[in-house]
């Protein structure tokens, strides 16, 4: 299931890997069931659709089945569309509905199909919207629209509140359904009505869905040309002063080698002097992978500095410290980070600003401070556990509250051509 090789994963889905779940985040839906004498009262007569298999119990449980089977006879003798009686997903349900019990939104049973849809999430091809979708007070949101994919296209903002799709209201919805509504075939239409965050009523957008290829890493050599005493974007004087702006969308299966690419780019830039800095932009990133965090921030800290700590319920700790010899550990940084900056990409975000190594600029990130495990199940399912919390370098637990930047700056939703964000980023980097 996890061999030959663990990941830890922050962020919505993949499987055969432990996983931090951010900005995007997943939350399971259904009842619990009774749990509570060890002997199982069941009668496969009862149960019209078949035989019923595998019904151990682990030898440390005491757990009485009687009301489970008996509801399920109930149904199976009185509901009215006997076409509606899918064994399979009932129990399916069953078991998303046990997991649901513990009330935690990022401790999820996976389907089949939900569970197909994360792994080609983060593998980075997949046909939808493309948008992180999480839970937030009981409401299915976006978490992060996906750089020029059509959900950011079409107007989808990160913190929307998803209230229908295609007329059908969410309102108890779990994650991967909403999932399963929104995601279809490049060329198809779905209807969304959202509730911007800054807004008091709700619209309707219609989106064309697309082939989703995400790629996790994108350069950009900007220049700045100096006006009123203030450097504003023109990527036309080439003569102008330089900041290399350097786009982290998600921390997943291609980040490692595109990242590779794209410093190497950089070297090449501050070599010949034509560079003022780097700007991180981590904004929408909704996370992915633990160690994809680490290997980030290694980059632009001195070996031997903590990236992470991961705490366990019974208090012990593990340390996860930079272990590479990152190129960039001396070049300007300045990392900017918006609430749809989740998990992985606020672990990276949390470690600079500990260790002093870069300037954080936009809006406090999301907040999301769990560790999950991913597990493969039989037929296809998956389970992702929680395992653990992490911190901080200097040990601040984030979750629900989120990084703070050191220069609070707001977009205008009015003016979406004015990243006045990282015009702040760029100005810092050519005036130091």
């Amino acid at each position: 299931m996890m061999k030959p090789k663990t990941k830890v994963k922050l962020s919505l889905p993949a499987v055969r890997n432990i996983l931090l779940f951010i900005i995007t985040v997943l939350v399971a839906g259904g009842i619990g069931y009774s749990l509570g004498q060890k002997k199982l009262n069941v009668n496969p007569a009862s149960i019209a659709r078949g035989q019923i298999v595998n019904t151990d119990v682990p030898a440390s449980q005491d757990v009485d089945f009687s009301l489970f089977w008996d509801v399920w006879s109930r149904l199976e003798r009185n509901y009215i569309d006997k076409s509606e009686l899918d064994s399979q997903k009932m129990v399916y349900g069953a078991i998303a509905g046990m997991v649901a019990s513990l009330g935690d939104p990022y401790t999820v049973f996976l389907p089949p199909v939900e569970q197909k849809e994360a792994k080609e999430e983060l593998g980075g091809t997949f046909e939808g919207i493309g948008a992180q979708l999480g839970m937030k007070d009981g409401r299915i949101i976006v978490v992060a629209p996906l750089a020029d994919m059509p959900a950011e296209k079409a107007g989808i903002l990160a913190g929307d509140w998803i209230v229908k799709v295609n007329d059908e209201d969410t309102n108890g919805w779990t994650v991967p359904e909403a999932v399963n509504k929104i995601r279809g075939e490049k060329g198809s239409q779905v209807l969304l009505t959202i509730l911007h965050e800054s807004d008091q009523e709700t619209k309707e957008i219609s989106i064309t869905r697309g082939e989703i290829l995400v790629k996790s890493v994108e350069l950009i050599s900007t220049h700045w040309k100096e006006e009123n005493g203030k450097y504003v974007r023109d990527d036309a004087c080439s003569s102008c002063p330089m900041v290399s702006y350097l786009r982290l969308s998600r921390f997943g299966d291609q980040t490692s080698s595109e990242w590779a690419r794209a410093v190497s780019d950089i070297n090449t830039q501050v070599k010949a002097n034509q560079t003022k800095g780097v700007v991180l932009d981590l904004r929408n990133n909704p996370g992915g992978y633990l160690q994809g965090a680490v290997f980030i921030a290694s980059e632009f800290l001195k070996n031997g500095q903590v990236v992470v700590q991961q705490e366990y319920h019974d208090g012990n700790k593990e340390t996860y410290s930079v272990t590479r010899q990152g190129s960039l550990l001396d070049v300007p940084l300045v990392v900017l980070i918006n609430k749809g900056s989740a998990s992985a990409s606020e672990i990276v975000a949390g470690a600079l600003r500990d260790y002093t190594r870069a300037t954080l600029v936009g809006e406090k990130s999301f907040g999301k401070g769990s560790i999950q495990e991913a597990q493969d199940l039989p037929g296809g399912s998956g389970l992702h556990v929680t395992i653990a919390k992490w911190l901080l370098p200097k040990g601040d637990w984030i979750h629900k509250k989120g990084v703070d930047p050191d220069v609070k700056i707001l977009l205008d939703p009015a003016s979406p051509e004015l990243d006045t964000q990282l015009e702040e980023a760029a100005n810092r980097l050519i005036k130091s």
